[in-house]
């Protein structure tokens, strides 16, 4: 990686604030503002920034052992370390084009919220950045998935029509719910991958750039929730908070497609099982999701029916 990467600023990499934005409009131009200015400071080319052509590093990990879903089951205490490393590639490759279809949607519904908004506002202006950010997330992703030599995973048929749903139907809130959802969760593993000397240098490298640059989507995304929050409608809340949940239970159960059990020569249905039932997993997701529940709880979207869907996504203790 290039040394400018390294060098990256930790305000960039600082988390979103957990609530209380200002909720004017002056608040949101003030936040597009800022976030311009550091988009402006702190953006990466994958292309440039990362050695594609280094080859991988012999016993390394394609993704930190504790964050790969059959750890410490006892199916993982039957594979071999070589057998455990190969999964880690493949759950790798798996969490990045679930990525791809997760950044896919987000774009699409980026575009909807900005299509009756003032096109020269900073508001915007920032959601067309992002947009171009997540372009080149997933070109980066994509290309990892190719060098990592894996097949191409993709959602189940199921969810990926839920997600031409979402992307069509949703209210404004849900949108900025959904893109939390998909952004966090991975945020939170990608901060314990990047700086983890185990890991391949070119995935801690992805994760690095991903986690500076999504640093701001998820603050602008946050901040207009709560914008949305005080303004909605009564019907247009208790919708957002079924959808919400069930987008969650959608997003935790797409990140790893269960095909990757079979490439490592595993049978796929004893082992989603295994991954099901998993203590440690289960911390695993609870952990990742932790710091957004506790913001969404905070702004009203986990309450009633919605709790027990929370709970049955395993997102929510």
């Amino acid at each position: 990686m290039e040394a400018g990467l390294d060098a990256g600023p930790e305000t960039a990499v600082a988390a979103a604030p957990a609530a209380g934005p200002d909720t004017t409009l002056t608040g949101r131009e003030k936040t597009a503002e800022r976030l311009l200015a550091a988009s402006a400071r702190h953006s990466f080319d994958p292309d440039t920034e990362l050695d594609w052509a280094a080859p991988f590093e012999e016993g390394k990990w394609f993704w930190p052992p504790e964050l790969v879903s059959l750890y410490d089951t006892p199916l993982w205490k039957r594979m071999t370390p070589e057998q455990r490393i190969e999964l880690s590639r493949h759950e790798a490759a798996s969490l990045c084009a679930t990525g791809i279809w997760f950044e896919t949607i987000l774009m699409q519904l980026l575009l909807r919220h900005t299509y009756d908004l003032d096109p020269t506002s900073g508001h915007v202006r920032y959601a067309l950045t992002e947009i171009a950010d997540e372009c080149r997330h997933s070109q980066m992703f994509a290309r990892a998935v190719t060098v990592m030599g894996t097949p191409t995973y993709r959602p189940s048929r199921l969810d990926h029509h839920l997600g031409r749903v979402l992307k069509s139907a949703s209210t404004t809130p849900g949108s900025f719910t959904g893109t939390l959802l998909a952004e966090e969760i991975l945020d939170w593993m990608q901060r314990l991958t990047f700086p983890d000397e185990r890991v391949q240098p070119l995935v801690r490298g992805i994760t690095r750039i991903h986690v500076v640059e999504e640093s701001r989507h998820i603050r602008y995304a946050r901040e207009e929730l709560s914008r949305q929050m005080t303004a909605a409608p009564r019907w247009e809340i208790e919708l957002t908070r079924l959808t919400a949940a069930q987008t969650g239970r959608v997003v935790a159960r797409a990140l790893i497609s269960p095909r990757v059990y079979a490439s490592v020569g595993l049978d796929p249905a004893q082992a989603v099982a295994a991954a099901r039932t998993s203590p440690h997993r289960r911390e695993v997701m609870t952990q990742s999701a932790k710091r957004l529940m506790d913001f969404l709880a905070e702004i009203g979207l986990v309450r009633g029916p919605s709790r027990r869907m929370w709970r049955a996504s395993g997102l929510l203790a």
